[in-house]
């Protein structure tokens, strides 16, 4: 899942940092059918989708670890937290602040809140960029019954808050946080 392995490098990099003199690796990320290359010296890193898998290939994630102090049953148990299964989805989504059918606001992008439902959650759509499942699909209010179906990208309080909630102050990260629109698709991805 690639939210979880952002989350788990960025741990990794601001906890051992210093003591990863290096690391890279090619992943195998779910909803994407290029390859994940990503490098990092120190505290530096770099990582994106690069070329496809060919049809023929094993699609198998490779990581290399150089450094000292470094765990390695500690760093092999955090990787397998962030593949994508069943079970670990489930803990995703049951960490979310929102469920299906809760009241929502939406920060649109058209100038202020837009209140609305949510309607899945880790919603994907073939629309939507290699990997990036979004925590949220919603449906907004609106007199038109058929579009007006968004999905949040974080979850955080600069991009969906609950309904009526506009005093939550936002932290640093969320600031530059956009909710996107997207078609509505009949058969949820999860």
């Amino acid at each position: 899942d690639l939210g979880l392995v952002q989350q788990w490098i960025g741990e990794v990099l601001n906890v051992s940092g210093n003591d990863v003199f290096r690391m890279k690796g090619i992943l195998s990320i779910a909803h994407a059918q290029q390859k994940f290359i990503y490098h990092a010296v120190h505290m530096v890193f770099d990582g994106s989708f690069d070329e496809e898998w060919e049809p023929n290939e094993t699609r198998a994630s490779k990581l290399v670890f150089i450094g000292r102090n470094l765990d390695a049953k500690a760093l092999a148990a955090r990787f397998n937290a962030c593949l994508a299964t069943k079970e670990n989805l489930e803990k995703k989504s049951a960490a979310l602040r929102f469920k299906v059918g809760d009241r929502v606001e939406c920060d649109a992008g058209r100038g202020g809140w837009s209140p609305g439902k949510v309607v899945a959650l880790l919603y994907r759509d073939d629309y939507m960029p290699p990997g990036l499942v979004a925590p949220y699909q919603i449906k907004l209010d609106s007199k038109n019954d058929d579009n007006d179906y968004i999905w949040a990208p974080r979850d955080c309080n600069s991009v969906i808050r609950a309904e009526g909630d506009c005093d939550e102050e936002m932290d640093e990260d969320e600031v530059e946080a956009h909710v996107h629109h997207s078609e509505f698709q009949h058969d949820h991805q999860s």
